[in-house]
């Protein structure tokens, strides 16, 4: 690569970068709910993307998985730990959180993946499949329990 693309690719980066970071920064917050652990996730990924940003057909899509991804490993790695967290409501006001919120934080780990993906980001059950590596029925199923427990908790 010469260093007229190579500059290129940097201000497309960056401008994917501006772009995303802050939404990407909210996801992985509602995933993880940690503020520190979500930005750290968010740089991450874009630093391992940077590496093979030419090969990235759709960057939005790809940096959304990236970041379901690495919190599931946080949450792999971190599943016994009783690390306090933080209100998503400090990230500059949004998303829009109730008491609701320390119910989802509660559900296993894939089950919030679909809960935030399908409530938060808006995806279908066949995006979220595809998200997760999970048919959509699979999904489905996920939510379904995931719901059922949010009720249960919730009354």
């Amino acid at each position: 690569m010469h260093v007229g693309s190579s500059s290129r690719e940097l201000q497309a980066i960056e401008a994917v970068y501006k772009a995303s970071w802050l939404a990407l920064t909210r996801l992985a917050l509602l995933l993880v709910g940690d503020r520190t652990e979500a930005e750290d996730i968010v740089q991450t990924v874009f630093v391992t993307a940077a590496s093979r940003w030419d090969s990235i057909e759709e960057p939005n899509a790809y940096l959304r998985r990236a970041v379901v991804n690495r919190a599931n490993d946080v949450h792999r790695r971190s599943f016994k730990s009783a690390a306090a967290t933080v209100a998503p409501t400090e990230l500059m006001g949004e998303p829009e959180v109730d008491d609701a919120w320390r119910f989802v934080q509660a559900l296993p780990t894939i089950q919030r993946a679909v809960v935030v993906l399908r409530f938060y980001e808006d995806l279908s059950l066949t995006d979220i499949g595809s998200m997760l590596g999970r048919p959509a029925s699979t999904v489905r199923s996920d939510l379904r329990r995931a719901l059922t427990t949010l009720r249960g908790s919730m009354v």
